[in-house]
């Protein structure tokens, strides 16, 4: 599974940290860091945090 946040969109609401705190997280700048290529068993958290974010920035590849 890739994860792909477009960093054009994201306004750093956070919703994706709630969903998924193993995947997603904010930096000491509140900005947006992420693994790209979580484990497989994530994929829920990922999908759910997806769905929550109000700007739709997120998208899972394969």
């Amino acid at each position: 599974m890739k994860v792909v946040v477009d960093m054009n969109k994201c306004q750093d609401h956070g919703q994706c940290v709630f969903a998924a705190p193993d995947v997603f997280h904010l930096d000491e700048s509140g900005r947006l860091a992420y693994l790209s290529d979580p484990d497989d068993a994530l994929r829920d958290e990922v999908e759910e945090a997806a769905d929550v974010c109000p700007l739709q920035a997120i998208r899972i590849e394969a």
